[in-house]
């Protein structure tokens, strides 16, 4: 069974108009609505201004005549300028909200033909947010010479309905996801969602973006892309400035954010912008905004709050209108509770706070990654370098082992694929290639002491052996190694180890403990202790 339709329309007080019998010759829309031979009214809400009442009424009384089955129910919907768009929408959204729409039994239409264009607008978007819950209806005139009531269209906004308009909104969709991930199909769960966050609000927000993470996590590079993809939505026209705030501390910082006059201290030959100004329409990018000092702290909090601030040695104030992204790889709010950093200017650039994992926790995306830096080595040294399907196995299961610490996150894959690129021959990646870049990976990590120490391990023990044990057991392992070798024999070991032990009288052999506990891992004193050249053979 048809729902009842209902039309919601604007009166017109110039195209509704008309007066005697000569009415009859012109197309009014509100009343060729109710003419129109396919559309049964059942109810029309005329929406009108107190001032136009009597023509309301007129109205009300020709559509009667034209369609009889109409109720024609008149609400008042005063606006004293109806040019203007706050004021307009006001009225419209209160009526809409108070009105007991039913879409369950009626169906609803709305008219966008009369009624100025703010109102047409603005009757559009309450459609398309569907405070509305209807369709929207168009009407047009009849063609020159034609006695008849028009024609019409009905629009539904419901873009769902629409597969073509629908698969080009995901499309676009799917390239700006794929252009801040720059190009890379990752695959971890938790960083697409991110990156799907960032994408949303990039492109709706002109607010701050605070980025955290650690060193190399990407940071710098999804600033870039970010800025890139405003760009090409048109929503940002100028450049992207990037700055490494740790670079600018001291007395030089203030002149290089926020420029000098010439003649401002000794040095200043001539006028500076610095990078606010530079930035002006663009995208600022602080990274490292935790080493700002105090000063420029404040300095910055302005002039994100009023696109305004003071360059060194003017008494003239500049102004810029940019976007912040900042990143950090501290706890800022520490850095508050301490002193180093403005709480007022955490508040205002962690409205869009987005944490980057570091790549260990990603070991799913290293594959894409490991493609993306040999496409990118190709691109810039105009060599394709490949690596043999060995090689690539063997890559991929130690940078995903426990053993791999990825201290450096991204740039150190970067620098391992240049290395093994590089060294090379005939352009292929072997296995032994990749052996040689896994030795050099350990020594740096062991040497930034990062992850896993397993330096005393590799030295008594083979690296597949070390593999296999449990990264918990090798911490453990480690230290009684270290206790070993800075002891002078088996008994004086086992005492420091188990003086807890010793002192509850839970067992008091402890050299032989120790020993034990030694072979679990095919391991004797004489190996452990300098392989034999010096210390008790108990």
């Amino acid at each position: 069974m048809t729902k009842p339709l209902v039309v919601i329309g604007l009166l017109g007080p110039v195209l509704d108009q008309g007066r005697g019998p000569p009415r009859w010759e012109r197309w009014r829309p509100t009343v060729a609505v109710c003419q129109q031979e396919d559309l049964l009214v059942t109810r029309f809400e005329l929406l009108h201004q107190t001032r136009f009442t009597t023509l309301a009424e007129q109205l009300q009384a020709d559509i009667a005549t034209v369609s009889p089955e109409t109720r024609i129910v008149r609400n008042i919907c005063d606006m004293e300028d109806p040019w203007d768009f706050e004021e307009v929408y006001g009225c419209l959204h209160d009526w809409a909200m108070g009105y007991p729409f039913m879409p369950e039994e009626e169906d609803y239409l709305v008219h966008i033909t009369t009624g100025s264009h703010v109102a047409q607008i603005c009757l559009f978007l309450l459609t398309e947010s569907r405070d509305i819950p209807g369709r929207l209806l168009q009407t047009s005139p009849p063609k020159r010479g034609e006695q008849s009531a028009g024609g019409h269209d009905i629009i539904d906004l419901d873009l769902s309905r629409y597969d073509r308009i629908a698969a080009r909104f995901q499309k676009e969709r799917d390239e700006g996801l794929s252009f801040l991930k720059g190009g890379i199909p990752t695959r971890n769960v938790q960083f697409n969602e991110l990156i799907d966050q960032i994408e949303r609000v990039a492109i709706r927000s002109r607010a701050a973006l605070l980025l955290l993470g650690p060193t190399g996590a990407g940071k710098s590079r999804l600033a870039r892309r970010i800025h890139e993809l405003k760009k090409l939505r048109r929503q940002v026209h100028g450049e992207l400035i990037e700055v490494n705030c740790a670079t600018i501390r001291g007395d030089g910082a203030m002149s290089t954010l926020f420029g000098h006059r010439k003649g401002a201290f000794t040095g200043a030959t001539n006028d500076r912008p610095g990078l606010l100004k530079t930035a002006d329409k663009g995208v600022l990018f602080l990274d490292e905004i935790g080493e700002l000092g105090l000063d420029e702290q404040a300095m910055l909090l302005r002039a994100l709050e009023e696109k305004r601030f003071l360059p060194v040695g003017s008494d003239k104030e500049a102004t810029s209108d940019f976007q912040l992204i900042a990143g950090t790889n501290r706890d800022l709010q520490s850095a508050v509770r301490a002193g180093a950093f403005r709480e007022d200017l955490l508040a205002r650039i962690n409205l869009w706070t987005f944490a980057l994992p570091a790549l260990r926790n990603r070991p799913e995306d290293i594959g894409p990654n490991l493609e993306y830096e040999l496409n990118r080595f190709a691109e810039r040294e105009g060599t394709r370098v490949t690596m043999n399907k060995e090689a690539c196995e063997r890559f991929l299961k130690f940078a995903v082992s426990s053993e791999a610490a990825w201290a450096g996150n991204f740039r150190d894959l970067n620098a391992a694929v240049q290395r093994m690129c590089t060294l090379a021959g005939s352009a292929r990646i072997t296995v032994e290639g990749v052996d040689e870049e896994i030795v050099r990976l350990r020594s740096a990590w062991r040497g930034g002491k990062s992850g896993v120490d397993t330096s005393d391990l590799e030295s008594i023990l083979p690296a597949q052996s070390i593999t296999q044990i449990d990264p918990f057991d090798r911490v453990q392992l480690e230290f009684v190694l270290r206790t070993c070798r800075s002891s002078r024999s088996l008994s004086d070991a086992g005492r420091q180890l188990f003086a807890a032990s010793r002192a509850s009288k839970r067992s008091s052999n402890d050299a032989d403990r120790l020993r034990k506990y030694l072979a679990r891992f095919g391991l004797t004193w004489s190996s452990v202790k300098d392989e034999g050249k010096d210390g008790d053979r108990e």
